[in-house]
């Protein structure tokens, strides 16, 4: 198949309430398979954050929604595929709202290249990850999970992505089965570096790159103000 290599768009944000961005996935998504959009990218961070899978594995959820309230930590229901996850600052989501059948990738192939991208950043500061044995989703250095994955393929468009470990408050998933994988732990870059970290938006950068090059994107328009707007109009 001779695909035509074409420009992935990418928005950095800040920290984005989880709900917002799902809306602004949906749209997004409805959008780009419409043909109204081309290939984009969401950078960004959620504020404490629990998502199920569309499993509602809701047994790893070890505490009760009131108590997660009394953290501070919100609870979401998603129709992703994975289990249970947290997200929280300090740890870069990755939303791609591409097309599969535009840039001739299936669905394994697109997981792979998420885990691939994970592995490739966190080579970038000594740290040896590696995808999980059959059964464990995301990345792993060692038996420590660093990176989630939890997508959502509609029509061949994807949404939802990725969640790489910077340096999240790791405590938080002390109240999950992380991915419903037991008896295994929960990582971060910072802790695995044996040098000092970038600041998080060096990283971000480095993740969208890397997903461009493992994409076959010929180039990244960059774009930092053009979706804010349409972020407000959703709070």
């Amino acid at each position: 198949m001779n695909l035509q290599r074409t420009t992935l768009k990418a928005y950095k944000f800040g920290i984005v309430n989880y709900l917002n961005a799902l809306k602004l996935q949906e749209r997004l998504s409805g959008e780009r398979k419409a043909g109204d959009i081309q290939d984009t990218i969401l950078s960004l961070q959620h504020p404490p954050t629990y998502t199920l899978g569309k499993r509602r594995t809701d047994h790893n959820l070890l505490v009760t929604e009131s108590e997660l309230q009394a953290m501070g930590a919100e609870l979401h229901y998603t129709e992703r595929g994975g289990d249970i996850t947290f997200h929280g600052p300090r740890q870069a989501i990755i939303y791609p709202i591409i097309s599969l059948r535009a840039i001739g990738f299936g669905a394994r192939k697109y997981v792979e290249g998420l885990e691939s991208i994970m592995i490739e950043v966190a080579s970038l500061y000594g740290v040896n990850a590696h995808p999980g044995k059959a059964g464990e989703t995301g990345v792993w250095v060692g038996d420590r999970k660093i990176g989630a994955i939890g997508v959502r393929i509609s029509s061949g468009i994807t949404s939802h992505g990725l969640a790489f470990n910077i340096d999240p408050d790791l405590n938080y998933f002390k109240h999950i089965v992380p991915c419903g994988i037991r008896d295994k732990g929960v990582t971060s870059l910072r802790r695995e570096a044996q040098m000092q970290l970038p600041a998080d938006e060096v990283i971000h950068d480095q993740l969208i790159r890397s997903f461009a090059k493992t994409f076959h994107f010929k180039d990244i328009q960059w774009s930092q103000g053009g979706l804010i707007s349409l972020a407000d109009e959703i709070k």
